[in-house]
Order: structure tokens, then sequence, then C-alpha cells
């Protein structure tokens, strides 16, 4: 599991801690640095999830274990040219909506060649599902088939609402941030 901090402050980061959780996401790269920072002494794995832009790539691998949401050969590119960095995931996106990050999934597995040969470690796919059960179900379905078509370990699939389906569908990890620290706050101060 990881807990999804994003607009909490380093309070819940400790307390998921205390609770025996070591993996943690953020949604941000300057959240992300400054958490991981301010925890330094905690044995935490820190997650960048989701759209990375190319510009704060390198100072999100200085400070992440793990880029889930890689969705395009250049992010892979600045990437590899920052390494030696953390591990990838691939965002596969089913929606087809511009707004939405993730690679199509017939461009998946030329994403993941792309890494490859860059020398990156991909780890899994990483998906969002789209809305409806049954649209999420497939989403599911689909991550889970081409994680094995291309022998990834990891399918970072399942967030608060939909933890119960993911999991039944071959979920490896589930991200989760409301169902743990309740709704969001403002963005204040992350102390």
């Amino acid at each position: 599991m990881v807990a999804v901090t994003k607009t909490f402050t380093l309070r819940e980061v400790r307390a998921a801690y205390e609770l025996g959780l070591r993996h943690v996401g953020e949604n941000y790269v300057d959240e992300l640095c400054h958490k991981r920072d301010a925890t330094r002494e905690l044995d935490l794995h820190w997650h960048f999830l989701g759209s990375l832009q190319t510009n704060k790539i390198p100072r999100a691998v200085r400070c992440a274990n793990v880029l889930s949401g890689v969705a395009r050969t250049r992010e892979i590119d600045v990437i590899a040219n920052s390494s030696p960095g953390p591990s990838v995931d691939v965002q596969v996106d089913f929606t087809g909506r511009a707004e939405r990050n993730g690679a199509a999934p017939q461009d998946v597995a030329a994403l993941v060649a792309h890494a490859r040969a860059r020398s990156l470690l991909v780890r899994g796919l990483m998906v969002v599902a789209p809305r409806g059960e049954h649209e999420t179900r497939e989403a599911f379905r689909r991550t889970r088939d081409l994680a094995d078509e291309l022998g990834l370990v990891e399918r970072s699939m399942g967030m608060s609402d939909d933890i119960e389906i993911a999991c039944e569908l071959g979920s490896t990890e589930v991200r989760v941030g409301r169902a743990l620290f309740g709704a969001r706050v403002p963005k204040g101060p992350l102390t």
C-alpha cells in the first residue's frame, strides 16, 4: 500500500509510518522533496504519482524511489539522462481523454521497450481507473494482462474507491489517500 499524503502534513506522514506503512506517494515534486528531506530518519520509500513535467524530472529523480506515471518517450529520455535514479511505472490510460495522463494501451509496449533500452528499471504499470464499475474492471483486467505480457511484476491499480476490485483483479499495489487520512485539506504549510 502506498499512503498518498498529497496536501497532508508531515504529521500524517509520521502517523502512517508509526502504523507500519513504508511506501508514501506524492503528486507534486516540491511536496515530495520537502517531505522526503524532513523524514530522512524514517525508512520510507517515496513514490512520485502522476504526470511529470520534464523540467521537474531531474528533481523528482533525486527525491523519489519510484516514478509512477511515466507516459511519454521524452519523459523516459530525461529520466535516463538524470540517472542513476528511481525505478519507473508506465501509466496506462483507457479513457482516451487528452486531459488524462497515461499512454494508450497500444503504445505501452513500445514505451517499456524504450525505457529498458535506456537502462531504466521498469517496475510495472500504473493505472487510474475510469469511472464506472464495468470500465474499472475492464481497465484493471487489461492492465494486469498487459503487465503479464511484458513480464512486469508490479500492477499499481486501485485507489480509495476501487481497492476491492483492484485486489480481485490482480493489483500488487494500491494507492490510498482519502481512505487513510480523510478528505484532502486545502494546500497550506507542509509542516
